[in-house]
């Protein structure tokens, strides 16, 4: 059996708050095959990695900024210059209270880090590529599109325009282009004729995060039609394993092998030592799962070190 692709989840987050070039850095040093990158655009039309639209839960924006919050309560990306985000620290994950998302983690008061941009990002694979020979990818996602046309840039265009900058836009080439919208991803591959490999992510419809009824998108017609235009899918964990009734052990859904029937790779998301789903007793046992009853085709994880330590010795 071919090893999963280990996906670095917005870095080595598990040690380094996310999506800084540090937690990148060390992700690659831990044996990622793949860094991930979440796309936001700024005031300026830059494209920034950061996982959310808005500032408040990993930086110090309202230190810096407090009359910038719009009516929500949050800072968005979109409502700052590049020259502004600058002067932010980027720290830990903080939840709505104020506390670290995980506790145990890099402390939210400690170091010093800034947002990056896609470009320096790029950089930096590529630098790090060309000094160790190795061929680690990017795995970018097109955060809310609809909300950025809507706000006035093409973060898709953009995107594409970026990574053919660094000369990846072919099929074969380490790239795979996530997005959460099925529309957009079939406008890349219709309008945009992009030839880079598209990967469909795939949310619980009660989260909200996003209009698409994804539900639909996970039944044999569903998929029969991403099939048409995608390479692959995103779930998250919950979506490919259930609980059995009586003993609680995992069993698949059934979602795997129908998207692997459509010549789609399986690409769940978020394997974290520290936020261990029901069923598993620990980060080995979560991985081993996956990767020998399920099969996937790669991981997306906040410990691209312990992961790829366990498929190591995987028999």
């Amino acid at each position: 059996m071919a090893s999963p692709l280990i996906i670095a989840h917005r870095g080595a987050s598990g040690y380094l708050p996310e999506h800084t070039l540090e937690a990148k850095a060390l992700a690659y040093g831990q044996g990622a095959d793949y860094l991930e990158q979440d796309v936001v655009a700024t005031r300026d039309d830059r494209l920034v990695v950061l996982h959310d639209l808005w500032l408040d839960r990993v930086t110090d924006v309202a230190l810096h900024y407090p009359e910038r919050r719009r009516a929500d309560g949050h800072w968005y990306v979109r409502d700052f210059d590049l020259a502004e985000l600058r002067v932010l620290n980027v720290h830990e994950r903080r939840d709505e209270a104020g506390q670290a998302q995980f506790p145990g983690r890099f402390p939210t008061d400690a170091g010093r880090f800034r947002i990056a941009t896609l470009e320096e990002e790029l950089e930096l694979v590529r630098g790090l590529n060309r000094a160790t020979g190795r061929r680690v990818g990017v795995y970018p996602e097109i955060k809310e599109p609809a909300w950025h046309h809507a706000e006035g840039v093409d973060i898709a265009a953009l995107l594409l325009s970026h990574l053919a900058d660094f000369g990846w836009q072919r099929r074969d080439d380490p790239v795979f282009v996530q997005c959460l919208d099925p529309g957009e991803l079939k406008r890349l591959r219709d309008e945009l004729h992009t030839d880079l490999k598209l990967v469909q992510l795939l949310a619980d419809d009660a989260w909200g995060e996003a209009a698409t009824d994804h539900a639909a998108l996970q039944t044999p017609a569903g998929l029969d039609a991403l099939a048409r235009t995608v390479d692959g899918i995103g779930p998250w964990l919950g979506q490919l394993q259930r609980l059995a009734p009586i003993d609680g052990q995992p069993l698949s859904t059934g979602l795997a092998e129908a998207a692997r029937e459509r010549g789609l790779v399986v690409h769940p998301y978020t394997f974290r030592a520290d936020a261990l789903p029901p069923g598993f007793a620990d980060f080995g046992a979560l991985v081993g799962w996956f990767a020998r009853e399920l099969a996937v085709d790669g991981l997306f994880t906040d410990f691209p070190d312990r992961a790829r330590a366990i498929l190591e010795r995987l028999p």
